[in-house]
């Protein structure tokens, strides 16, 4: 049971350049209080989330470009 907003009930984004095909995207949560950064798999939107950090986030994005 979950106890108000949280990842679940979350507006999830994904980056444009996933396309629409599915693929291997991850997907963040848009709305979560600042300093957690829940993540998930766009093929199981069921599954675990993993909530990372900004500082984690933030060098996963720049190890992206």
């Amino acid at each position: 049971m979950e106890l108000g907003p949280g990842p679940r009930s979350s507006l999830w984004r994904k980056s444009s350049y996933s396309g629409s095909t599915g693929g291997d995207c991850l997907e963040v949560a848009a709305d979560c209080p600042a300093g957690s950064i829940p993540v998930r798999d766009s093929k199981v939107p069921d599954g675990p989330v993993v909530t990372v950090g900004p500082v984690a986030w933030q060098a996963f994005v720049d190890g992206l470009r």
